[in-house]
């Protein structure tokens, strides 16, 4: 039975990961067979099948958080709820974007739909509080505004009107941008749509999220897509 994976494992996983991210989004050629053999002789237990896996496992940790995974390496969901917390705080730290954890709730959470709950669970009457740190990037109010406005009550992506009005009367949009700002997207009018609450969350949790952003750019002829940099 192979050993349990160090952080430093997992930590060069998830910076060779970041990395071809960073290449992908800049158009450069990506050997991924080559990064796999790479891990595999600084770490010598290891394959470079296993490291191959490994970047399966952080897509999954990345679909969980809503973000855009690595073309060609499709999210794997057989890894435990400790590791892929690892992951995830790993992400935030190479990334220097410490955010609240999610992905062990999520993953744990999934686990138990897999199985009869034949009595409800009786839960936390006061559940302990969690402090952690998290980054937020300030948003231009006139860019959302602008957005909005463009959008006239209308979801940008399924070209249905709101769903409702809010508190003011107002058609309810949510705005999304289509280059997230944790990866490097920027807070312009060519980078944000205005969404339907159900297409916000399929444009990040969605399977056909990727599909979804490129009939975007199509759609919405003000967006321009976004190279890193």
């Amino acid at each position: 039975m192979a050993a349990d994976w160090s952080d430093e494992e997992l930590k060069e996983s998830v910076r060779a990961y970041l990395g071809m991210m960073d290449a992908q989004r800049e158009g450069r050629t990506i050997n991924k067979a080559n990064v796999y053999r790479d891990l595999a002789s600084a770490f010598v237990t290891r394959t470079p099948k296993a490291f191959e896996y490994r970047m399966q496992n952080i897509s999954y940790v990345l679909s969980l958080l809503g973000r855009p995974w690595l073309k060609g390496v499709a999210p794997a969901k057989n890894v435990g709820s400790n590791v892929a917390a690892k992951i995830e705080s790993l992400i935030g730290e190479i990334e220097n974007k410490p955010s609240a954890p999610i992905v062990a709730l999520e993953i744990e959470t999934r686990q138990r739909l897999k199985a009869p709950m034949p009595t409800a669970p009786a839960g936390e009457k006061r559940p302990a509080s969690v402090t952690s740190s998290v980054t937020a990037y300030r948003r231009d109010p006139a860019v959302r505004a602008w957005v909005l406005l463009r959008a006239n009550g209308v979801c940008e992506c399924c070209g249905v009107a709101a769903p409702f009005l809010d508190s003011e009367g107002s058609p309810y949009l949510e705005v999304h941008h289509v280059r997230q700002l944790a990866d490097g997207g920027s807070d312009r009018v060519s980078n944000t749509v205005a969404l339907c609450p159900n297409c916000h969350r399929r444009m990040h949790f969605g399977a056909d999220s990727a599909t979804l952003t490129t009939e975007l750019y199509s759609r919405v002829k003000e967006l321009t897509p976004e190279s890193k940099g």
